[in-house]
């Protein structure tokens, strides 16, 4: 309870995705002091705080509230975190003070490392304090423990985006956090497929950019691959099918995200959808891929600024010197790595639609009906 007190009257050092956490530790409070004898007071300091809605970034799995503005909440909440009609009924009853202290463990597993600090002492207190028996299965140690040790910008991104989940067929059917659409526990045991896009740029003289992903990639660090490879998310502007619309949204993003290429320069009608491809592939045992992956090429002069929590590096290939880089993955020198998508495309596709790059003729080599399982 005095971690719960610490963090209503710290919430000077809190984020903004922490709200969530301090209304239910004001709530928390609130029932304690219900609960407790007289002379055991609550704290009277108002908690308010207006948060931009993103509520279609949640992760499902998660749930989003409202401010005491009516507002919707760009934080996100474990479902264990979240009251339902009839706790809220009788949320001041000496009875669910153990509830409620369910859901405080359960809203800071997803909180900043800031406010994990709030209080040191209480802090400490409060984590090495056995967990309530009523906290859900659900809310896993190993989620809570990746979501503490990973980069700060990978954490943020892999709690925080939502994929877009399909079928074998590419039809929507349904959406789910980024890291659980990377687990390969979860990719086996719910056959979780999600939809990607593979970005090839090639300059004015028909060499092809490649990138060497970032050593703080959850899935294949340090890895070269192509010019970008992402997924469309779980928004409006990124799930349009027409002309697949949401795919060149998207990758118009993350090419400005990792490469810092401005979007005015790629034009999303210059993208060029070739083919789709199915795969699926293990990172380390513990992360994996299973995409349906759109393949999109493009012609374009860039000036790049590389993101270095996305980008290890970045170059520009001639067919010879792809050959060449290829060679070297396949005998293990100078510890060069492929992607297994960027390999896939390479062994498949990417020579002879090298050749319609050079000769102006792409849209005559694209086939967007055929989904090509490559697993």
């Amino acid at each position: 309870m005095e971690f719960a007190t610490a963090l209503v009257t710290s919430s000077s050092f809190f984020t903004k995705p922490d709200a969530c956490l301090l209304s239910i530790a004001a709530r928390t409070l609130r029932c304690y002091s219900s609960a407790k004898p007289s002379g055991f007071q609550a704290s009277p300091r108002p908690i308010r705080h207006r948060l931009q809605s993103r509520t279609s970034h949640r992760p499902s799995g998660f749930l989003g509230g409202t401010t005491s503005h009516g507002e919707a909440d760009s934080c996100m909440l474990p479902r264990a975190a979240v009251y339902s009609d009839r706790e809220k009924a009788s949320a001041r009853t000496p009875t669910h003070v153990s509830a409620h202290l369910t859901r405080l463990h359960a809203a800071l597993s997803v909180a900043s490392p800031a406010i994990r600090i709030a209080s040191a002492s209480s802090a400490s207190r409060f984590l090495l304090s056995p967990r309530p028996r009523s906290a859900p299965a659900s809310m896993t140690m190993a989620a809570v423990a990746d979501e503490t040790t990973m980069d700060a910008v990978q954490r943020r991104l892999m709690f925080e985006d939502e994929c877009i989940l399909v079928d074998e067929h590419d039809n929507v059917i349904g959406h789910e956090s980024k890291y659980n659409c990377h687990l390969m526990e979860k990719i086996e045991s719910e056959n979780l497929l999600h939809r990607a896009f593979s970005v090839f740029l090639f300059n004015s003289k028909y060499e092809l950019l490649l990138q060497q992903r970032s050593a703080t990639k959850v899935t294949f660090p340090l890895v070269w691959t192509n010019t970008c490879c992402s997924h469309p998310l779980y928004r409006e502007s990124e799930l349009i099918s027409e002309n697949y619309l949401g795919a060149r949204n998207a990758a118009q993003r993350k090419l400005s995200d990792e490469l810092g290429i401005p979007a005015e320069d790629l034009p999303v009608d210059q993208f060029i959808p070739l083919g789709r491809m199915l795969y699926k592939a293990p990172s380390d045992g513990k992360w994996g891929e299973h995409e349906l992956d759109y393949l999109l090429f493009i012609i374009r002069d860039v000036k790049l600024l590389p993101n270095p929590d996305e980008v290890a590096g970045v170059k520009y290939v001639n067919r010879d010197q792809l050959k060449d880089l290829v060679k070297k993955a396949d005998a293990g020198e100078d510890d060069v790595k492929l992607s297994p998508w960027f390999r896939l495309v390479v062994n498949n596709f990417l020579m002879k639609w090298w050749d319609h790059v050079e000769k102006g003729t792409l849209l005559e080599a694209a086939d967007m009906k055929t989904i090509h399982k490559l697993v």
